[in-house]
């Protein structure tokens, strides 16, 4: 079975990398290049490639942002973060936005091939620093939660939080009013021992 690719990435001659991996192989096909994150806003939902490789800095909007707008309208494209970035946010921020897989530029051909044909396949395959952080972190919110026993609507409410959202903002996206808002920011500063959102939420991601 054929897979169908795409690249998004600013540098030419990493471009140009990518594209001679894909085209080394003749189960996959490069159905085009895009520089910038404006251009793949439209070009990805007209080829509804398999598999999109994305870069996280491009000039003008990034790729995290890229993806968080065009998971809604090609639910079916599966998006591979290929970045030299191994910060924890930018890893996180990226898989919430809707991508599958997060795979370090210095992959070599062969493994970046295997991982584009596992994401293809339904998998989530990562470099393995990458899966290291997602287990440590989940491993940490597992045991904030079990210490001051969070329920899953104040973890809600700290996720939202983390991501930099106002309470307004937390309440609408709940569908929950700013009063009752309000009761669970209390009970969450009074289980976790706190008295800001700060604090709250850099113990919710275990800093």
């Amino acid at each position: 079975m054929t897979i169908v690719v795409m690249i998004v990435e600013d540098d030419k001659r990493l471009q140009q990398l990518l594209v001679s991996i894909i085209k080394s192989d003749e189960n996959y096909i490069c159905a085009g290049v895009c520089s910038t994150a404006e251009e793949a806003l439209t070009a990805i939902p007209e080829v509804l490639p398999d598999v999109v490789l994305m870069d996280i800095a491009l000039p003008g909007m990034d790729g995290i942002a890229c993806v968080r707008k065009l998971k809604p309208l090609c639910p079916g494209v599966e998006f591979m973060m290929c970045t030299i970035y191994d910060e924890d946010e930018k890893v996180f921020d990226a898989l919430e936005a809707g991508a599958n897989s997060y795979i370090l530029k210095s992959t070599g051909p062969q493994e970046m091939l295997a991982a584009i044909a596992d994401l293809s396949g339904g998998g989530s395959p990562m470099s393995s620093d990458i899966a290291r952080k997602v287990v440590q972190r989940i491993q940490r919110k597992t045991d904030v939660k079990k210490e001051f026993g969070i329920t899953p609507r104040e973890e809600d409410i700290l996720r939202l939080l983390a991501k930099g959202f106002i309470y307004k903002e937390v309440a609408d996206q709940l569908s929950i009013s700013v009063k009752t808002m309000k009761k669970h920011i209390y009970n969450i500063y009074e289980k976790m021992h706190v008295h800001s959102k700060v604090e709250a939420v850099n113990k919710y991601l275990g800093q």
